[in-house]
């Protein structure tokens, strides 16, 4: 496949609503061009997971996403034999008088594929994301390492299977344990800051059309101003989009502060930084409504 120029993944993906810098965009694009892996670090909430589903529409290619978690094995990751019906079918043969031999048994109608599996088993190179590989282990990180460098996997009972196109694979951390270097040493890296002020106005434009203009400006500078303040959990980009779509169901079209205080849950998920902040946003909701007019209600 032609690989597409940093310029036109920018288009792409501004087609599809998500904004993104150069930076980002020609990591992305090695990622195609030198089938190497590539490592986003970020605070939570930034679209290091949305860049990887953006990337697979973007190429008109799938997406296999495997969410890491504590406690994650290999086998949780590649595959599983669906006991089940492995049963089922040993009964249908005794009924039958029939014998099972460990070859069928053991077959591809009983084998249940998860996401590592699923991606080398794809003819077409899917966009792989292994999302928050930090909240995975040191087992797991190892084991990742080999499957990097060979890309096949070994079912013991059907042999090793080698990919058939070799994946495209994002990984995502939001840095809550640190990688080791034998990891980032496999990885294109890439650290994925809060949008500007001026990008998180065109992502809110992009997805939320209907959102008039001042309004977006006004969510737009409040996120940012929230952002500053030492909170426990910082709004992302998603709350962003959460706020100005739920003022905008409210038929609000600037920051007043009733409208605030109602949608503060969308924003703000800690009752601490609801407090912490409430300072700040009573001063943003009444300069965005001295320089507007009265709130316009729509209800």
């Amino acid at each position: 496949m032609s690989v597409p120029t940093p310029a036109d993944l920018q288009a792409l993906f501004r087609a599809r609503g998500y904004v993104t810098g150069e930076a980002l965009a020609t990591a992305l694009r090695l990622v195609v061009a030198l089938d190497k892996p590539l490592l986003l670090e970020g605070p939570a909430g930034v679209g290091k997971t949305e860049a990887a589903k953006t990337l697979a529409l973007a190429l008109d290619t799938k997406l296999i996403r495997l969410q890491c978690y504590e406690g994650l094995d290999a086998q949780a990751a590649l595959y599983e034999w669906n006991y089940a019906r492995q049963l089922l079918h040993l009964r249908a043969a005794e009924l039958g008088g029939q014998g099972v031999g460990d070859d069928e048994l053991y077959g591809e109608k009983f084998l249940l594929a998860r996401p590592l599996l699923q991606a080398i088993r794809e003819e077409r190179a899917p966009v792989l994301l292994i999302d928050e590989v930090d909240r995975a282990d040191d087992a797991f990180e190892a084991f990742l390492l080999e499957l990097l460098a060979e890309w096949q996997i070994t079912v013991p009972e059907l042999g090793t299977l080698s990919a058939r196109s070799r994946p495209h694979v994002i990984l995502t951390s939001n840095r809550s344990r640190e990688l080791s270097d034998a990891l980032r040493r496999r990885c294109l890296y890439h650290w994925v800051e809060y949008p500007t002020a001026r990008q998180e106005l065109e992502i809110v434009h992009a997805r939320l059309p209907q959102v008039n203009e001042t309004l977006a400006r006004q969510v737009t500078d409040a996120i940012h101003a929230l952002r500053a303040l030492p909170l426990g959990k910082p709004p992302g980009v998603a709350e962003t989009l959460d706020w100005a779509a739920a003022l905008a169901s409210l038929h609000r079209d600037h920051l007043d502060a009733a409208s605030v205080e109602a949608t503060l849950g969308a924003v703000l998920k800690l009752r601490e930084d609801q407090l912490l902040a409430a300072p700040t946003l009573k001063q943003l909701a009444a300069k965005a409504s001295a320089a507007t007019g009265p709130v316009a209600d729509g209800s």
